[in-house]
């Protein structure tokens, strides 16, 4: 009988319990990007170069220039309280992403076809985001908190998209860019309290000044410039910031039409 009585042995061995983690750490938007953007093992097949760039892009436009300027955006979105979804952080990063690949084909930043289908998807995202109400407002504050992480994506598009062409000294792309950026400003939501329409009367300051450089640099002709002013005037109905826009493209006319009648 003692040698059927033996203690049994246990087969699996019972591992020590764990620390519990404490709930609802709040990470920041940054840490949350680098988490999502970390590169997955190389794929094997013949996708596995094109996923390879894809990856590359990734790494340069987060861990490059555009890292700075993607923190500071995070930080106000800290601010507003604003929760992002990862479908919202994408989109929210994707111009920057947009850009630092532009860098070296200058041809998408000069097409302004890419450039309007950019801003158009932008725009669509906006009003996406905002949830349909049939007993109140759908622009007052909780509206805009939703809608918030697009129109910051909205504005860095203009923004960046702009500086691009600058920098490759397309002045004429420039002043079309920020003309079709200005129209698609306009049809941003209006909403109820007057601090959250900020960020509309920011792009129109950053369009302006952008239109304003390229007009210190290039000198429109005749029928160009008369375009031009048209719309100008136009755009001056949404915002006063193209004031100095429309005064600079008057004087480079008059200087124009002066030259002209010397030479007659």
């Amino acid at each position: 009988m003692a040698a059927l009585c033996q203690p049994r042995r246990a087969l699996v061995e019972i591992p020590a319990p764990q620390p519990k983690i404490a709930a609802r750490i709040r990470r920041s938007y940054l840490e949350i990007l680098s988490a999502r953007l970390v590169p997955s093992p190389p794929p094997r097949g013949r996708n596995a170069t094109s996923n390879t760039r894809r990856v590359h892009s990734l790494d340069l436009s987060i861990g490059g220039v555009w890292s700075k300027r993607l923190e500071e955006q995070c930080e106000k979105m800290e601010e507003h309280h604003t929760p992002l979804s990862k479908q919202q952080l994408v989109q929210l990063i994707r111009s920057l992403i947009l850009v630092e690949q532009s860098q070296e084909p200058r041809v998408i930043a000069s097409d302004l076809k890419y450039l309007q289908e950019d801003l158009q998807l932008k725009k669509a995202n906006v009003y996406r985001s905002i949830p349909y109400s049939r007993l109140g407002s759908n622009r007052d504050a909780h509206c805009y908190r939703k809608a918030y992480p697009h129109l910051v994506a909205f504005k860095v598009s203009c923004q960046e998209w702009g500086q691009v062409l600058l920098r490759n000294k397309e002045w004429d792309a420039v002043l079309e860019h920020a003309l079709l950026a200005w129209r698609y400003t306009s049809e941003l939501p209006q909403w109820d309290t007057a601090n959250h329409n900020a960020l509309r009367e920011q792009c129109y300051s950053i369009l302006a000044s952008h239109s304003l450089t390229a007009l210190q640099h290039h000198r429109p002709e005749a029928s160009r410039g008369r375009e031009l002013l048209r719309r100008f005037h136009m755009a001056q109905m949404h915002s006063q910031s193209i004031a100095p826009c429309i005064h600079e493209l008057q004087r480079i006319m008059g200087c124009a039409d002066d030259s002209s009648m010397e030479t007659k």
